[in-house]
């Protein structure tokens, strides 16, 4: 066969094998909670986006929310401010506030400018707007941290509005208190409240990780597919530690109320997100209820 030929046939299965998948979550909301490297390697930043609009265009309702971390981290070492750290959360005072909010809105609006130049219409939302994230102070282990927030209400109305007008919403992770003070959300948090408040069929984490390993140290151990069962267990046996103990317990409780499936995804894999939900085979891990499994159309 024709080389050329051979490369068309191969592209035309890549579609086959996306179509039930496609099928599947045609008007389903997906939430991708975006962040980590992703977000600052220009390259992987223009890919992921190219993936989210590819995913509304095929009739999928996405919405963003992101984070900024890293970039938070950088604007407050420009200002001659020291970044702090509590049981890895950011200590965020007023001033520390004033620059997180900052950046996030600048943050908010590339992603907006870049889902535009490719001719899809996104907005660009605060969760301050129309009182979209209300929150309350989050403690770390009982330790006051500052302005940082925990999402105790989701006004989903601007959500449904936004997706029923056909834009994609990018969401910051900023709220208010019922005091009207403004406060900073764990993006990962933020993500899962809303895909929680919408019951999204999809949460999706773009993270720095290739997935949950039985064992960190063993690439060998990555697991495709975990129930919620079998997620809590590895927790309480003392497998999982680090970022990714509150990771996996945000993606247990997403899926304890009303979201499908969460994936966690390696935000550094070119195109990570249409690997993960348009091929059998998947990247990361998905984590399931129980019944489900992760294949629509025949096995891996």
């Amino acid at each position: 066969m024709d080389k050329n030929m051979k490369q068309y046939l191969d592209k035309a299965q890549v579609l086959i094998e996306a179509l039930p998948y496609i099928q599947r979550f045609n008007r389903k909301i997906i939430v991708v909670k975006y962040g980590g490297s992703a977000m600052v390697d220009e390259e992987l930043k223009k890919q992921v986006i190219e993936d989210v609009t590819l995913l509304k265009l095929v009739g999928f309702k996405p919405i963003i929310v992101h984070g900024g971390g890293k970039e938070i981290s950088r604007w407050v070492g420009k200002v001659g401010m020291k970044p702090q750290f509590i049981n890895g959360l950011r200590v965020t005072d007023e001033e520390t506030m004033e620059v997180a909010e900052m950046v996030l809105g600048k943050v908010n609006k590339s992603l907006v400018q870049l889902v535009e130049e490719l001719g899809v219409r996104a907005i660009g939302i605060s969760g301050k707007d129309g009182g979209l994230l209300k929150v309350e102070k989050k403690l770390s282990n009982g330790k006051d941290i500052g302005f940082v927030g925990e999402v105790s209400q989701v006004n989903t109305d601007i959500i449904y509005d936004l997706l029923e007008k056909d834009f994609l919403p990018i969401i910051c992770p900023v709220g208010l208190d019922n005091h009207y003070n403004t406060y900073n959300i764990n993006a990962d948090d933020a993500a899962c409240a809303i895909a929680r408040a919408v019951k999204a069929e999809k949460l999706a984490f773009l993270t720095d990780i290739e997935g949950v390993y039985k064992d960190p140290t063993d690439p060998a151990t990555l697991i495709s597919e975990l129930s919620v069962e079998e997620a809590g267990k590895l927790m309480a046996e003392g497998y999982i530690g680090g970022g990714m103990l509150p990771k996996l317990k945000n993606c247990i409780d997403a899926i304890e109320n009303g979201v499908s499936r969460v994936h966690i995804l390696d935000g550094r894999i070119a195109h990570c997100l249409l690997l993960e939900i348009f091929t059998n085979k998947g990247i990361g891990t998905a984590i399931l209820h129980g019944e489900e499994g992760r294949y629509y159309h025949g096995e891996q």
